[in-house]
């Protein structure tokens, strides 16, 4: 007995472990069998679920595969069907390219596909089609048709879908090379049996050069159901599609300091948006427009139910009211105000797609930030903007009163080369005249990345600077080298464009004046901070000295190549394959090299000067 009992204590413990072991199991395996479980029609999305983080953002997980690269956002389109759209670009998720480090490199980039949906038991007669609405290049940088003399392939879109066999296969293409601003609807017929199963699913593939942010085509308003038809275009859908315009009058943030000066002159006179009726025929819409500061909770503006005229077929229309000053911040330190518009329709109850509430794309929002920073862009970049050695772009910012200036934040962009590490000035300039004068503090970074797409870098100064009234903010490259090149994102979206300066070498500019060179519409995602420590006397650095060019020219060419500076080492001409052709090391002062013996095409030329080199492409033509 002494020895049976623990025994049989022990045979207890045993079974009860099996049995939690058992259930545990049956649970992980019914959750496994439960999230592969297919989707059943309908299957609809246009993106307008998102949070409003463009390049944080995910495709819904409840509908797409995870993995996307695709960027959901709703500042990279031109007139969208509604608020929010898929692009397609090529970089990953991460805001990093596909490919560094070789400027060349094509291939698949952004994939968005489908989880299973089930079309078991469905046939031809049942009418499932797929429809969506696709623009190329938008705001984006436009995709290429393809080069027959660099035997260079089209840059893409495609749609496929996965059969029976679980092979995906092509149903839709386009090709780039036409600029079009419109967004075009496309419907798909799902008739071949391949298709007609319970793991259907479709995606869609861009290919292009996968260096950077190029190739540019946006998705949006995607359908997949039973009982439709390629006349199957309008839905009973009124959304919101345009972004509000800023809340502050002058910036689209500012700091809590400078704005509590004077509210009233600070606040835009009327925000805005855009509605858009998808449907055949007139429709009736009320909006409320609420601002909450998202940092006290409290709610600050609330205009309920304001009327509106009617809303005509297949037309926008624009919705404006007029935010109210904020004061009152007590001891707060800093404000996020965000001024919402909410469209009063009922698409809740629309039977266009049945089984989905389109009431999900009636809202849009936006925040003004008051905190210790200014800024004139809406916290994403379309493009990256770069500027030769010997030029200089800088960017005013006016004063309610004195302060002082810390550092700055800045987006930059990482395309085709990994400048991590590369040195870039930033100068702080005086007013003279309304442009900008004398530099009254200028220190050199080293170039950094953010950890994803539209984020920012912060690069403090080693002291604090003294500014009033009005400065400017500016930024040069030191070298010429194509590899040292700043990209620095640059807002499409912005509405003060007016308040960049240029200089070709010799006098300040102002953006967007008539008969000046530089006409850029838009903003850089470059935000002076402030609120720093008293500074002590900051003396002007003497202007850096620019390196020779580092690059070969003229581009194309006969034959014969040129280059600046004197202390090339090594020239190489190789392939689009990478296949050495040409090695040269010019004697000291060679300047120029003939290539006129090697056939018409395009190559890769590298020129290497010590610890700097430049990679190009160069075409040769006789």
């Amino acid at each position: 007995m002494n020895i049976a009992l623990p025994l049989f204590l022990h045979q207890r413990f045993d079974q009860r472990l099996l049995r939690c072991f058992l259930l545990v199991l049956c649970c992980l395996l019914s959750f496994i069998g439960y999230a592969q479980a297919p989707l059943s029609l309908p299957f609809f999305d246009d993106f307008s679920t998102a949070s409003g983080q463009p390049g944080i953002d995910q495709p819904d997980p409840a509908r797409w595969q995870p993995g996307s690269g695709v960027y959901i956002n709703n500042t990279m389109a031109i007139n969208p069907p509604t608020i929010n759209v898929a692009s397609f670009d090529g970089l990953r998720a991460n805001g990093l390219p596909y490919v560094f480090n070789n400027e060349l490199a094509q291939g698949y980039t952004d994939t968005l596909a489908s989880l299973p949906i089930n079309l078991a038991n469905l046939t031809a007669s049942d009418s499932v089609y797929l429809s969506f609405y696709w623009q190329i290049k938008g705001l984006g940088e436009l995709p290429d048709a393809g080069d027959s003399l660099t035997r260079l392939p089209g840059d893409s879109l495609t749609v496929q879908f996965l059969d029976v066999n679980n092979v995906w296969r092509t149903v839709w293409w386009r090709v780039g090379g036409e600029p079009n601003n419109n967004f075009f609807q496309v419907f798909i017929p799902v008739r071949d049996q391949r298709y007609l199963h319970a793991g259907f699913a479709f995606r869609f593939r861009s290919f292009g050069r996968a260096s950077g942010p190029f190739d540019t085509w946006n998705i949006d308003y995607i359908y997949l159901n039973k009982g439709r038809s390629n006349t199957d275009r309008f839905v009973k859908d009124v959304a919101i599609r345009v972004a509000p315009t800023p809340f502050l009058k002058r910036y689209t943030a500012m700091p809590l300091t400078q704005y509590t000066v004077n509210p009233g002159a600070e606040t835009a006179d009327s925000v805005s948006t855009e509605i858009v009726n998808r449907f055949s025929t007139f429709n009736f819409t009320t909006f409320r427009f609420t601002v909450r500061d998202e940092v006290s909770g409290r709610l600050i503006q609330d205009l309920p139910q304001i009327s509106s005229v009617p809303i005509e077929a297949l037309s926008s229309q624009r919705k404006v009211v007029k935010p109210d000053p904020v004061t009152s911040f007590g001891s707060a330190t800093r404000a996020v105000l965000r001024y919402k518009f909410d469209i009063l329709t009922t698409d809740d109850q629309n039977p266009s797609i049945p089984g989905v509430n389109l009431r999900q794309n009636d809202t849009i929002s936006r925040v003004a930030v008051l905190g210790n920073y200014y800024a004139y862009d809406d916290g994403s970049w379309e493009y990256a903007a770069q500027i030769g050695p010997r030029e200089q772009v800088a960017v005013r910012f006016i004063l309610n009163k004195p302060d002082i200036m810390a550092g700055i934040m800045a987006s930059i962009v990482p395309i085709r080369l990994n400048q991590t590490g590369q040195p870039f000035v930033i100068t702080v300039y005086s007013n003279t005249n309304g442009r900008p004068g004398n530099a009254i503090y200028r220190q050199s970074f080293t170039t950094q990345y953010p950890s994803y797409r539209n984020g920012f870098v912060t690069f403090p100064f080693d002291r604090g600077v003294s500014v009033k009234d009005t400065f400017y903010v500016g930024y040069q490259q030191i070298s010429v080298s194509d590899t040292t090149f700043l990209r620095l994102g640059f807002d499409k979206n912005s509405p003060f464009g007016d308040q960049i300066f240029y200089n070709g070498g010799t006098i300040w500019e102002q953006n967007l004046q008539p008969d000046r060179p530089l006409q850029l519409q838009g903003a850089f995602m470059l935000r002076p901070i402030m609120g720093g420590k008293p500074d002590t006397i900051v003396t002007a650095l003497p202007e850096p000295e620019p390196l020779r060019p580092l690059q070969a020219y003229p581009n194309p060419t006969s034959g014969v190549i040129r280059w600046e500076s004197s202390k090339v080492t090594r020239l190489d001409v190789l392939s689009l394959s990478g296949q050495l052709i040409r090695q040269a090391e010019p004697s000291r002062g060679q300047q120029l090299l003939d290539l006129s013996d090697l056939p018409d095409g395009l190559y890769v030329v590298r020129l290497v000067e010590g610890d700097r080199q430049v990679v190009q492409r160069l075409i040769i033509h006789h």
